[in-house]
């Protein structure tokens, strides 16, 4: 298990920056969700960018949308979004206000929390399980619509906090195609992940979905 002590904000000029900037500087911060039920921090182990408008594979692409609307800022907030009918996926917003982009939280470490995690996660074979994927990210945190727009970058009381953890070294990250990114969008090396960590999801290519016949 990987540990850190630097809890400190990250500040929101960390999140004012260009995504591909912040996507691979994302990787070893801590995500820090309070709960009810108690609290979980994890440390973000695999990320993926969404440039918006020069962006085929981004939600944003086509333009503002009632589902899309917190991509456009300000940085440092939550886009969380429902995929598939049944899963949420949890995204950090950055770049300036107006322009949407963001960063998919791919896959993490629990790192504190974990007995929570693994009641969310019940299909977990092993704890390098809980966050193995974004959306099972999203299921072991407690991430749904309800915290869209929520502002990581408050101290505090809050839902979700982005914290300092301990940068990954460049020599470490790696990147590559991002997973299920169909057309044009396909080609882009936007997805980076922590080398040799087994918390990090494996990669799959788009397949096209098939229409019952």
């Amino acid at each position: 298990m990987f540990a850190t002590s630097d809890r400190t904000p990250l500040p929101r000029n960390f999140f004012d920056r260009p995504v591909l900037a912040v996507a691979p500087d994302l990787l070893g911060r801590l995500l820090a969700r309070t709960t009810p039920e108690g609290p979980i921090t994890l440390r973000i182990t695999e990320v993926e960018a969404y440039d918006g408008p020069n962006d085929p594979g981004s939600h944003a692409y086509r333009g503002r949308t009632p589902r899309n609307e917190v991509m456009f800022g300000p940085p440092g907030h939550v886009y969380v979004y429902f995929t598939y009918g049944m899963w949420h996926c949890m995204n950090l917003v950055c770049g300036p206000e107006g322009r949407a982009s963001a960063v998919l939280l791919r896959a993490g470490e629990v790192i504190e929390g974990a007995d929570l995690a693994r009641k969310r996660r019940l299909s977990a074979r092993h704890d390098r399980e809980l966050a193995k994927g974004p959306a099972r990210l999203a299921t072991a945190l407690g991430v749904d619509r309800a915290l869209d727009g929520t502002d990581a970058c408050t101290a505090g009381d809050t839902p979700l906090n982005m914290l300092t953890g301990s940068a990954v070294p460049s020599d470490q990250v790696r990147n590559g195609p991002r997973t299920g990114v169909s057309g044009d969008g396909a080609v882009h090396p936007w997805r980076y992940w922590v080398a040799d960590d087994p918390t990090v999801s494996p990669y799959r290519a788009h397949v096209p979905r098939r229409r019952p016949s």
